[in-house]
């Protein structure tokens, strides 16, 4: 499983960032381009420990249970719920969120595992770092393929 921690795979990521244009439509889910990026930057948030959502009665009583998903090889769903602090709902700037996400995925991979938080996921609960650097690859690349990159 690739992991954000590793610099080949999060220069991968960024590149691919690069390829999304304003335009570019989801194959499934709710969210422009725009909207996307600034979920990916709010999950990222979590990620560094810049934000605490609070863990729902369902992550707490089967989150330990099913958090392999977010780590493991297999992709994540399409139209997965999501934590909803980070349900994007509101009109953003497709420019701005692009560049906002690229910088915390660059300061999250040179800061490295031991800056990660250790802060429970608001769903999965506790995660090591290289569960959490696994998880943001896979739930970055999740959203990439949303935009057929």
């Amino acid at each position: 499983m690739k992991n954000i921690f590793n610099p080949l795979h999060s220069e991968e990521i960024l590149n691919r960032i690069d390829k999304l244009s304003r335009n570019l439509k989801p194959q499934w889910g709710k969210m422009d381009v725009a909207q996307m990026l600034a979920h990916c930057s709010s999950f990222q948030d979590i990620a560094m420990g810049h934000s605490f959502p609070a863990r729902g009665w369902l992550g707490i009583f089967i989150g330990n249970f099913v958090k392999p998903i977010f780590y493991n090889d297999k992709p994540l769903a399409r139209n997965m719920s999501t934590i909803p602090t980070i349900m994007i709902v509101e009109e953003k700037e497709f420019e701005t969120e692009k560049e906002k996400l690229k910088q915390k995925i660059i300061t999250f991979q040179y800061n490295g595992p031991k800056k990660c938080t250790t802060h429970p996921h608001p769903f999965f609960g506790k995660l090591n770092s290289e569960q959490w650097g696994k998880g943001i690859y896979k739930h970055l690349d999740h959203h990439l393929k949303q935009f057929g990159v």
